[in-house]
């Protein structure tokens, strides 16, 4: 399966209220970053992860991710091409390491 394919399947199980296109998968993104992010800090309390766990909830911010792009418009292998791209060329520049979008 590609990004794209993915994209429009994810979209026919959208659930966004009416009036809440780019908000909901937004703050939807956020919230199931930050449950990958408290999987992977249970390694540092517990010793262990739990890959299945964090598998699934890397899934959920895939299908909020796809939305996003979905309600904005955008394509979703686009979108990692043109990563790629950008990551290729501050590589080659050596300005990978570092912050800030225009590196």
């Amino acid at each position: 399966m590609n990004l794209h394919d993915y994209q429009s399947r994810a979209h026919t199980t959208s659930i966004t209220p009416p009036g809440y296109a780019i908000l909901y998968p937004a703050l939807g993104l956020a919230g199931e970053a930050g449950e990958v992010a408290n999987k992977v800090k249970k390694l540092i309390r517990d010793g262990a992860l739990d890959k299945d766990a964090v598998a699934q909830e890397m899934g959920d911010v895939l299908w909020y991710l796809a939305e996003l792009a979905t309600d904005l418009g955008l394509d979703l292998d686009r979108i990692a091409e043109d990563n790629l791209a950008r990551l290729a060329d501050r590589k080659a520049r050596g300005a990978i390491h570092g912050s800030g979008d225009e590196r």
